[in-house]
């Protein structure tokens, strides 16, 4: 078991990781001044470095100033100075894995108090009930804004190339707008960007070849992608087959496999259908299939935190095992499985019946332990989830007043 998790995986790229975990993409939301990475995150993946992962993929980092995911989102784009990304860089490859930095823009999930713009393909806002209010009502972006937002990732990857990083992940999972594209529940476009499965994946597919021409052969480039949207009528496994089989000829060296978005919240175990309802690697069933059939290495990530989990997906064909929530409960995971050991303890559960809000908390419970990592603390995985809750609203209010004041600053070229 121990030789198969712990053996090397070669990559198209050249680069060669020297295991088969992950830190999947969380966001962290920790930005400081600036909108810029500080100590805390160079603390927290200095922590994730030394426990022995062998890909460290970071959350979130956005490609356009005015549409962030949250207040206190990190923006790479052509103003951001390099030095701090350097650093965090340097901090991630500290025990000797390499760093992804996960590359992304919200669309339409972007929330309703936030300044800047609310993109979607289509004018259709995110429905969740009496929730909906919480995001703001998007507008159907033009083909100039479709343009400029791919050079936007081709920008923020080259940027990334040059401050250290090994690759970089496309976010096209969970929502946010390649997401959108992709989805024909959000995606109502009549142009070239809408209505078949080719016109649909046409924007993942120019981002992908921006970012490709925009960095070093050496340079890996990822994709995370939905198994299924777990929505009816929305984007599925056959739809994810199709889209990984076009990635292959455009150089992308793996595909991470996820699910789910606000809507229907399957990467925190809670989608609008039973499909994730497994206690762990919820997303297994799906990838069983699509690996049969995948020219490109994939990564599942979802619910995954015992090491004979782990050794099931990898059985199934999966090359790299993707965790979030585990390692920031227990960021020396890894090495504690080639020491033949299990964590201590799981983060407290969410039960609540409101998806969404159950959704929210469980987010706001990872940032909890994430927070304190950063502060150098223990984490505290019995956490109640209404306390993580009302913590993370209070500093997102915090994080979006100076967020107002950074937007309305002028910013020149770095």
């Amino acid at each position: 078991m121990t030789g198969e998790l712990f053996s090397p995986l070669h990559l198209r790229s050249g680069l060669v990781l020297k295991n088969r975990i992950a830190k999947a993409a969380m966001e962290e939301n920790m930005a400081g001044d600036g909108q810029l990475p500080d100590e805390q995150l160079f603390t927290l993946y200095r922590q994730w470095a030394a426990g022995g992962t062998g890909l460290l993929i970071t959350g979130n980092v956005m490609v356009h100033a005015e549409a962030l995911t949250g207040p206190a989102g990190v923006v790479l784009d052509e103003h951001a100075p390099l030095g701090p990304f350097t650093d965090w860089a340097e901090a991630g490859k500290s025990g000797g894995g390499a760093i992804w930095m996960q590359i992304n823009h919200p669309g339409r999930q972007v929330a309703s108090d936030m300044p800047g713009v609310v993109w979607g393909p289509s004018d259709i806002g995110v429905s969740l009930g009496k929730h909906s209010s919480r995001f703001g009502r998007p507008t159907a972006m033009t083909a100039r804004q479709i343009d400029d937002t791919v050079t936007r990732y081709a920008v923020t990857a080259h940027r990334a190339e040059k401050a250290g990083f090994d690759g970089v992940e496309i976010h096209a999972a969970h929502g946010y707008l390649l997401s959108q594209f992709l989805s024909p529940l959000v995606n109502k476009r009549t142009d070239r960007w809408g209505g078949s499965l080719e016109n649909r994946a046409r924007m993942l597919l120019d981002v992908v070849r921006a970012v490709r021409a925009a960095v070093s052969p050496s340079f890996a480039v990822a994709v995370k992608l939905n198994s299924a949207d777990f929505q009816r009528g929305g984007f599925d496994a056959e739809d994810a087959r199709q889209v990984i089989e076009v990635l292959e000829p455009l150089g992308v060296d793996l595909v991470e496999l996820s699910g789910g978005s606000y809507e229907s919240p399957a990467m925190t175990g809670r989608s609008a259908d039973t499909r994730t309802q497994a206690r762990e690697a919820y997303f297994l069933d799906l990838a069983e299939d699509l690996v049969t059939t995948s020219p490109v290495p994939l990564m599942l990530t979802g619910g995954i935190t015992r090491r004979g989990t782990a050794q099931k997906v990898l059985d199934s064909g999966v090359a790299v095992i993707g965790m979030g929530t585990a390692l920031a409960v227990t960021p020396d995971l890894p090495d504690r499985w080639r020491g033949g050991r299990e964590a201590d303890r799981p983060m407290r559960p969410v039960k609540w019946s409101d998806k969404a809000l159950a959704s929210a908390a469980s987010m706001a419970q990872v940032r909890h332990q994430m927070r304190r990592l950063a502060r150098g603390s223990r984490p505290r995985p019995g956490t109640h989830p209404a306390i993580a809750l009302v913590a993370e609203q209070r500093k997102q209010r915090t994080a979006l007043r100076r967020y107002r004041a950074w937007l309305a600053e002028p910013r020149g070229a770095a």
